[in-house]
Protein backbone atom coordinates (compact mmCIF):
# COMPACT_ATOMS: atom_id res chain seq x y z
CA UNK A 1 0.00 0.00 0.00
CA UNK A 2 1.18 3.47 -0.88
CA UNK A 3 1.76 6.01 1.27
CA UNK A 4 -1.35 7.97 -0.50
CA UNK A 5 -3.23 4.77 -0.55
CA UNK A 6 -2.76 4.34 3.33
CA UNK A 7 -4.32 8.65 4.12
CA UNK A 8 -7.06 7.50 1.87
CA UNK A 9 -7.39 4.69 4.35
CA UNK A 10 -7.07 6.57 7.02
CA UNK A 11 -9.50 9.15 6.62
CA UNK A 12 -12.27 6.82 4.76
CA UNK A 13 -12.13 5.24 8.50
CA UNK A 14 -12.49 8.21 10.38
CA UNK A 15 -15.54 9.41 8.22
CA UNK A 16 -17.05 5.42 8.61
CA UNK A 17 -16.29 5.86 12.83
CA UNK A 18 -18.36 9.05 12.46
CA UNK A 19 -20.96 7.95 10.52
CA UNK A 20 -21.78 4.73 12.91
CA UNK A 21 -21.88 7.48 15.85
CA UNK A 22 -24.01 9.29 13.99
CA UNK A 23 -26.51 6.39 13.26
CA UNK A 24 -26.00 5.24 16.62
CA UNK A 25 -26.97 8.48 18.04
CA UNK A 26 -30.30 8.82 15.72
CA UNK A 27 -31.78 5.15 15.47
CA UNK A 28 -34.72 5.95 14.66
CA UNK A 29 -33.90 7.68 10.97
CA UNK A 30 -30.51 5.56 10.56
CA UNK A 31 -32.43 3.46 8.70
CA UNK A 32 -33.30 5.60 5.83
CA UNK A 33 -29.36 6.33 6.12
CA UNK A 34 -28.12 2.63 6.01
CA UNK A 35 -30.21 2.19 2.77
CA UNK A 36 -28.41 5.34 1.65
CA UNK A 37 -24.94 4.31 2.54
CA UNK A 38 -25.20 1.11 1.16
CA UNK A 39 -26.96 1.74 -2.24
CA UNK A 40 -24.45 4.64 -3.00
CA UNK A 41 -21.11 2.52 -1.99
CA UNK A 42 -22.81 -0.08 -4.35
CA UNK A 43 -23.40 2.33 -7.07
CA UNK A 44 -19.98 3.98 -6.46
CA UNK A 45 -17.87 0.79 -6.55
CA UNK A 46 -20.06 -0.43 -9.35
CA UNK A 47 -18.79 2.97 -11.56
CA UNK A 48 -15.60 2.92 -10.19
CA UNK A 49 -15.33 -1.02 -11.93
CA UNK A 50 -17.05 0.40 -14.74
CA UNK A 51 -14.77 2.84 -15.52
CA UNK A 52 -11.66 0.45 -14.77
CA UNK A 53 -12.79 -1.99 -17.51
CA UNK A 54 -12.97 1.03 -20.00
CA UNK A 55 -9.53 2.40 -19.14
CA UNK A 56 -7.87 -0.89 -18.64
CA UNK A 57 -9.62 -4.30 -18.11
CA UNK A 58 -10.89 -4.47 -22.06
CA UNK A 59 -7.43 -4.92 -22.82
CA UNK A 60 -7.29 -7.66 -20.21
CA UNK A 61 -7.32 -11.40 -20.41
CA UNK A 62 -10.38 -11.78 -18.55
CA UNK A 63 -11.13 -8.47 -18.72
CA UNK A 64 -14.93 -9.12 -19.60
CA UNK A 65 -15.62 -10.18 -16.11
CA UNK A 66 -14.49 -6.50 -14.92
CA UNK A 67 -17.99 -5.40 -17.32
CA UNK A 68 -20.51 -8.19 -15.95
CA UNK A 69 -18.94 -6.40 -12.17
CA UNK A 70 -19.64 -3.22 -12.89
CA UNK A 71 -22.69 -3.73 -14.57
CA UNK A 72 -24.16 -5.88 -11.51
CA UNK A 73 -22.90 -3.63 -8.74
CA UNK A 74 -24.25 -0.57 -10.37
CA UNK A 75 -27.37 -2.30 -10.64
CA UNK A 76 -27.66 -3.69 -6.81
CA UNK A 77 -26.55 -0.11 -6.63
CA UNK A 78 -29.46 1.49 -7.88
CA UNK A 79 -32.06 -1.08 -6.82
CA UNK A 80 -30.55 -0.27 -2.61
CA UNK A 81 -31.19 3.29 -3.49
CA UNK A 82 -35.09 2.48 -4.05
CA UNK A 83 -35.83 0.30 -1.12
CA UNK A 84 -36.45 3.26 1.26
CA UNK A 85 -40.20 2.48 0.90
CA UNK A 86 -40.55 -1.51 0.81
CA UNK A 87 -41.10 -3.14 4.48
CA UNK A 88 -37.58 -2.84 6.45
CA UNK A 89 -37.78 -6.55 7.01
CA UNK A 90 -36.63 -7.29 3.27
CA UNK A 91 -33.67 -4.53 3.67
CA UNK A 92 -33.18 -6.20 6.94
CA UNK A 93 -32.74 -9.55 4.88
CA UNK A 94 -30.53 -7.79 2.31
CA UNK A 95 -28.63 -6.43 4.64
CA UNK A 96 -28.45 -10.19 5.95
CA UNK A 97 -27.81 -11.53 3.29
CA UNK A 98 -24.75 -8.93 2.03
CA UNK A 99 -23.36 -9.29 5.01
CA UNK A 100 -23.10 -13.58 5.11
CA UNK A 101 -21.92 -13.66 1.74
CA UNK A 102 -18.98 -11.15 2.37
CA UNK A 103 -18.55 -13.18 5.37
CA UNK A 104 -18.44 -16.51 3.46
CA UNK A 105 -15.83 -14.64 0.74
CA UNK A 106 -13.41 -13.63 3.64
CA UNK A 107 -13.34 -16.83 5.24
CA UNK A 108 -12.84 -18.91 1.92
CA UNK A 109 -10.02 -16.41 1.45
CA UNK A 110 -8.02 -16.86 4.79
CA UNK A 111 -8.61 -20.59 4.22
CA UNK A 112 -6.75 -19.80 0.75
CA UNK A 113 -3.96 -17.91 2.24
CA UNK A 114 -3.82 -20.47 5.01
CA UNK A 115 -3.25 -23.06 2.63
CA UNK A 116 -0.79 -21.49 0.68
CA UNK A 117 1.06 -20.59 3.93
CA UNK A 118 0.40 -16.86 4.09
CA UNK A 119 -1.22 -14.68 6.94
CA UNK A 120 -5.19 -15.72 6.99
CA UNK A 121 -6.03 -15.04 10.92
CA UNK A 122 -7.41 -11.41 10.40
CA UNK A 123 -9.14 -12.29 7.00
CA UNK A 124 -10.83 -15.51 8.97
CA UNK A 125 -12.09 -12.61 11.92
CA UNK A 126 -13.19 -10.66 9.53
CA UNK A 127 -15.18 -13.42 7.68
CA UNK A 128 -16.71 -14.89 11.42
CA UNK A 129 -17.82 -11.69 12.47
CA UNK A 130 -19.48 -10.85 9.36
CA UNK A 131 -21.10 -14.32 9.55
CA UNK A 132 -22.25 -12.85 13.36
CA UNK A 133 -23.36 -9.42 12.07
CA UNK A 134 -25.75 -11.55 9.19
CA UNK A 135 -26.96 -14.32 12.17
CA UNK A 136 -27.71 -11.11 14.90
CA UNK A 137 -29.49 -9.19 11.82
CA UNK A 138 -31.77 -12.64 11.10
CA UNK A 139 -32.18 -12.94 15.21
CA UNK A 140 -33.26 -9.50 15.29
CA UNK A 141 -35.49 -8.91 12.03
CA UNK A 142 -38.10 -7.24 13.73
CA UNK A 143 -36.52 -4.69 15.97
CA UNK A 144 -35.11 -1.67 13.40
CA UNK A 145 -33.32 0.03 15.84
CA UNK A 146 -31.15 -3.21 16.94
CA UNK A 147 -30.48 -3.69 13.70
CA UNK A 148 -29.18 0.04 12.92
CA UNK A 149 -26.85 -0.59 15.72
CA UNK A 150 -26.13 -4.09 14.66
CA UNK A 151 -24.79 -2.00 11.48
CA UNK A 152 -23.17 0.76 12.93
CA UNK A 153 -21.05 -1.88 14.93
CA UNK A 154 -20.13 -3.23 11.83
CA UNK A 155 -19.03 -0.19 10.11
CA UNK A 156 -16.90 0.78 13.28
CA UNK A 157 -15.49 -3.18 12.93
CA UNK A 158 -14.73 -1.78 9.73
CA UNK A 159 -13.17 1.39 9.96
CA UNK A 160 -10.98 -0.96 12.52
CA UNK A 161 -9.93 -2.97 10.18
CA UNK A 162 -9.13 -0.85 7.43
CA UNK A 163 -6.93 0.96 9.98
CA UNK A 164 -4.95 -2.16 11.02
CA UNK A 165 -4.39 -3.16 7.42
CA UNK A 166 -3.02 0.60 6.53
CA UNK A 167 -0.69 0.29 9.46
CA UNK A 168 0.49 -2.90 8.47
CA UNK A 169 4.30 -2.86 6.58
CA UNK A 170 4.54 -3.46 2.89
CA UNK A 171 6.48 -6.85 2.43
Amino acid sequence: MTRVQKIKSFIFSILMIAAAIYLMSDPEHGYSYIVLILGTGLLIYGINTLIYFFTMARHMLGGKYMLYKGVIFTDFGYLTCTLNNIPRIYVILYLAILHSFTGLVEILRALENRSHGGAFKLKLAHGIYDMILAACCIIFIKETHTVVIIYSVGLIYSALFRFVGALRKNV
